[in-house]
């Protein structure tokens, strides 16, 4: 079933995930992510690795035989650098939370040594979120990553920062439970004195930002700048019992986010 159709819901507020929706920061993040995964046996974290009977596709699955193995990254995962260190974390973890907490706090001490360079991911970013804020939308930003790289990243991106660009800001150590838990939209909403309803859109490039929204009650939209054919879009959300979550719209660009936001706000 295809996925290209349009939200039922209005947007009033909109949320968006930080890397890979909004900004380039691949070049840190999978260099602590390289840095990470040889050192899962020592973290204690080899036996608690997701069993390929429980991924949730063949392709985890042998990722995670991959990473069992060589304690690395496939190289042409490498190559492609279009999953998230959340996503990969969730495929290796699964529902192990104990686990998920260890390896993103070994990630966020790698990250530290590498992060600071961060770009726009679209070059005409800032014009249009700045269009969003002009529609009357409140904006926010949502990321897995500590408070101390999202606002180090948030003051310098663009030369100029994006810091008046957002209503609210929500990082992974603010809440008890990072993505695909519901915790930073949850929080974000607290942060706006507004309800988790469908009139809130969340925007992010991953199955992790779906699930996300869809468990927070928000409306989930997949910002699909990989450029993912809709085949493994469809793929990567089989709308299962066991794997029910799937956007209720799917945008390339941020031109097009602007597009969608003015025609259901028309409606």
């Amino acid at each position: 079933m295809s996925l290209l159709h349009l939200p039922h819901a209005r947007p009033h507020i909109l949320l968006f995930d930080w890397h890979a929706t909004l900004v380039d920061t691949l070049d840190a993040m999978y260099h602590a992510v390289d840095d990470v995964l040889p050192r899962l046996d020592e973290l204690g974290l080899v036996e608690r690795l997701v069993k390929p009977e429980d991924s949730k596709t063949v392709e985890d699955a042998k990722l995670v035989k991959y990473v069992r193995k060589n304690a690395k990254l496939h190289p042409k995962i490498r190559a492609e650098r279009k999953i998230s260190r959340t996503d990969i974390f969730e495929v290796l973890f699964g529902a192990d939370q104990e686990a998920k907490r260890i390896v993103h706090k070994a990630f966020d001490a790698s990250y530290a040594k590498v992060f600071g360079e961060v770009h726009p991911l679209e070059a005409d970013a800032r014009q249009h979120l700045q269009a969003l804020r002009d529609l009357g939308l409140q904006v926010g930003v949502l990321s897995n990553r500590s408070r101390t790289f999202m606002a180090h990243e948030l003051f310098v991106v663009d030369g100029t920062g994006w810091v008046e660009l957002f209503d609210t800001m929500v990082c992974g150590d603010d809440v008890e439970h990072r993505k695909p838990a519901p915790d930073l939209i949850l929080k974000a909403l607290e942060n706006l004195d507004a309800p988790a309803t469908t009139n809130c859109w969340y925007v992010g490039d991953s199955t992790t930002d779906v699930i996300s929204a869809a468990e927070a009650g928000v409306t989930p939209i997949f910002y699909n700048g990989a450029n993912w054919s809709q085949d493994w879009i469809d793929h990567i959300f089989p709308q299962t019992t066991r794997h029910p979550h799937a956007p209720h719209g799917v945008v390339k660009n941020l031109p097009e986010l602007v597009e969608l936001v003015k025609t259901l706000l028309a409606i």
